[in-house]
């Protein structure tokens, strides 16, 4: 009967419990960190997950979605009744009704949350296709995540497409979709809060109460076009949310140091008929400003035939020796990272023998799926088709890292595909393409990473990106737009991704699309961007100009001193990359995850554990102002100890304003930092190692340092295995002992 479905337990096999009500099926699992729900019908064949990774094993054809490996199971009391399955475990109740199978959460005894009276799921098609999960909401709650998702940090009211999208010059305030499949949200509400995973990669919506309906008391829901839905449930505090979603997702790849240096970027040198010669005079050109550079994303351009971009294929009029111009960066320590892309046009000189093997995604005729891309027509290679996907590894390991091109840069793979009639090979079980868009984006750079050579850690980046992508690549924000506005809400987009556990990323600073930046934003975003994982200057500006360091000669000096300051920080950024890959917390995030009750728009932000970042977001602005949180120690600026309220002159030609915390070590120029407490003890660990080596290859150290304040004296304990400069930052002219 519609709107009424009666459940039965099937069975309990202590952690894990089904129910049924006709051909549905209803899962439990409860693990220590998170509860997970799956709804779906009898004999259906879920779809292999490749996100939900907590032992850090992804099987190449991905992971029983229904797997319970790597979670540590606990048994529930559990309770049955006439109309109600109650479990209790740890300060939680769950309370199930029968009827319609309808779940509220409840913590120290007080309701939560739950799923939305009379009927919250899609059971007999009630609410059209495809799944659905609706959800009580209250007026004022406070809702974190989705990705990059646009606009405020706090996304309560709005609404958000599950998808992606190939959006170039995007509204940072307002466009929907982008790039990122991140179906994953935390809510805050007056009694606590709590974190909702939902495993799909099909498209779908997030209503955060944008929609009213006179039939229902509030609620807000999430749709998607899977069929079966399952989905993860975490409790706790926001931070301790995001370190639990992070950790069921897998640990993140730890890059080479030198991908955290400044890497250089246009569109306008690859599109330019001398090529090599503009390149060779950017090194030259960061030589003169005295620039390290770690990178450089070599754009498309060097795939030409005339107008359009083929994948793999080199032009030997722009790039007369593709070996010789990656020697020639090679040897100033700068390494490429070519753009490649799935699609191959359809007069590609790859594209017959491809279509021929059945490498593409294909109609339900056999024929391969054609649609528009890059001023033309063509195909999307499946990865989810093992010989494919092996080919693109032969190919990226043929053309590129034996060329000495040893990273890549995967881009535009959103797949834009919306035909029903596509189909992919899924590893051997054919799914319709449109249900995993965004897993291609995964796979692809999964398979460029093949290419690779192993005796060093392996670096890539990707534009689009599901949960779990971290693991294997970092990401920035795509193609932004050059404004002052759009400059403060790709903040807020930077911390909403930090608050949806994507962790090693940054943005295009400067702006990407549209006109150059004025001289104010140029700097401002430099300003901003040294505290960011990922420090790149990218544009395709209107003008043909490019957004390099040398914009506005007549502030080199100023570039200068931004660049220093950034490659200063270096040492501690990589020591706090370190630390997020270890325990799954984010790398920048805002101070409100740290300090309940802080504003959640604040322009302020953590970089690392003990540095806030405050930046200058607004136009013919010259200063700014914070209330520093309270901590068990103090904050220092420009060494000087300050507290509370505080303003701070800052113009577009001074360094930018940042607090370390009391209590923390910062390596800066090859001395270790010490910016004691006025009382007490505080421990910390700094990571060493040559900057690319494997961890498992041993050639790094953990230095452990215990530091002890008091009125009259800072004594610094450390553990090494090489003598190490220790520098102390301290306006109380205290005694300092360093004992080793």
């Amino acid at each position: 009967m519609k709107f009424h479905h009666e459940f039965i337990l099937k069975e309990n096999n202590g952690s894990n419990f089904v129910f049924e009500s006709n051909d549905n099926l209803v899962r439990l699992d409860f693990f220590s960190t998170t509860f997970r729900v799956a709804i779906y019908k009898k004999g259906e064949d879920l779809f292999p997950t490749f996100s939900v990774c907590p032992d850090d094993k992804m099987p190449l054809n991905g992971r029983n979605k229904l797997s319970s490996a790597g979670f540590f199971c606990v048994n529930p009391e559990f309770i049955e009744n006439k109309s109600e399955f109650i479990f209790e475990f740890d300060n939680k109740r769950i309370i199930i009704k029968k009827l319609n199978f309808e779940i509220s959460y409840f913590e120290n005894d007080v309701l939560l949350f739950k799923d939305r009276e009379v009927l919250a799921y899609n059971f007999d098609g009630e609410f059209r296709n495809g799944s659905i999960h609706y959800l009580t909401r209250e007026e004022d709650e406070e809702i974190f995540g989705l990705g990059d998702k646009t606009g405020n940090v706090n996304k309560n009211k709005q609404s958000f497409k599950l998808s992606t999208s190939d959006s170039m010059g995007f509204d940072a305030r307002s466009s929907d979709p982008l790039y990122k499949h991140i179906p994953f949200f935390i809510c805050r509400n007056k009694v606590g809060s709590y974190g909702i995973y939902y495993d799909t990669y099909s498209q779908g919506e997030f209503n955060f109460g944008r929609e009213i309906n006179n039939y229902y008391n509030p609620f807000k829901y999430f749709r998607c076009d899977e069929e079966a839905l399952v989905y993860y449930v975490f409790f706790g505090s926001v931070a301790e949310i995001l370190n639990k979603f992070a950790s069921i997702r897998g640990h993140d790849f730890f890059p080479q140091k030198r991908t955290l240096s400044y890497c250089g970027s246009t569109m306008s040198f690859t599109d330019a008929p001398n090529s090599e010669e503009l390149l060779n005079e950017f090194v030259k050109k960061c030589d003169d400003y005295h620039i390290k550079c770690g990178g450089f994303y070599l754009s498309s351009g060097y795939t030409q035939i005339g107008e359009k971009r083929y994948v793999f294929h080199w032009n030997k009029d722009k790039i007369k020796s593709p070996e010789k111009l990656a020697k020639f960066f090679a040897s100033k320590k700068i390494e490429f990272l070519p753009n490649v892309k799935p699609c191959f046009l359809t007069d590609h000189p790859m594209y017959d023998e491809i279509a021929k093997r059945g490498w593409f995604l294909k109609y339900s005729n056999g024929e391969p799926a054609i649609f528009p891309f890059w001023s033309g027509n063509g195909s999307y290679l499946d990865f989810t088709n093992v010989e494919a996907a092996h080919f693109w590894t032969e190919c990226v390991k043929r053309e590129l890292v034996d060329r000495g091109y040893l990273n890549t840069r995967n881009d535009n793979n959103e797949y834009d595909i919306q035909d029903e009639d596509v189909f992919a090979d899924g590893f051997g079980h054919k799914i319709k393409a449109k249900l995993i868009r965004p897993l291609f984006s995964y796979l692809m750079t999964r398979a460029s990473l093949e290419a690779q050579k192993n005796d060093v850690r392996k670096v890539a980046v990707s534009r689009s990106g599901i949960v779990g992508t971290g693991r294997i690549a970092s990401t920035w924000t795509g193609d932004n737009r050059t404004s002052f506005e759009d400059f403060r809400y790709n903040h807020k987009m930077a911390m909403t991704m930090s608050l949806s556990g994507i962790y090693n990323f940054g943005q295009d600073l400067g702006g990407f699309s549209g006109e150059r930046p004025n001289k104010e934003l140029f700097l401002r975003w430099i300003q901003y961007g040294v505290f960011t994982p990922r420090f790149v200057l990218h544009s395709w500006n209107n003008d043909g100009s490019s957004t390099m360091p040398r914009l506005y000669p007549e502030e080199k000096e100023t570039v200068q001193k931004l660049f220093n300051l950034r490659e200063e920080l270096i040492p501690y950024l990589y020591n706090e990359v370190y630390r997020s890959t270890q325990d799954n917390n984010p790398i920048i995030y805002p101070l409100f995850l740290k300090h309940d009750g802080y504003d959640v728009e604040s322009d302020a932000f953590y970089f690392g554990n003990s540095i806030i970042s405050l930046p200058v977001f607004d136009e013919g602005k010259d200063e700014v102002e914070i209330d520093l949180p309270s901590t068990n120690g103090n904050w220092y600026l420009k060494n000087e100890n300050v507290k509370g309220h505080i303003k701070a002159k800052c113009t577009i030609h001074d360094e930018p304003i940042y607090f370390v915390k009391g209590g923390s070590i910062i390596l800066r120029n090859d001395e270790f930092v010490i910016y004691p407490l006025d009382n007490g003890i505080f421990e910390c660990e700094y990571f060493l190692d040559d900057g690319k080596s494997n961890l498992d290859d041993n050639y790094h150290e953990i230095i452990k340092f215990k530091v002890e304040c008091n009125e009259k004296q800072i004594k610094v304990e450390y553990s090494s295995k090489s003598k190490i400069k220790i520098k102390l930052v301290d306006y109380k002219n205290r005694d300092f002992v360093i004992k080793n």
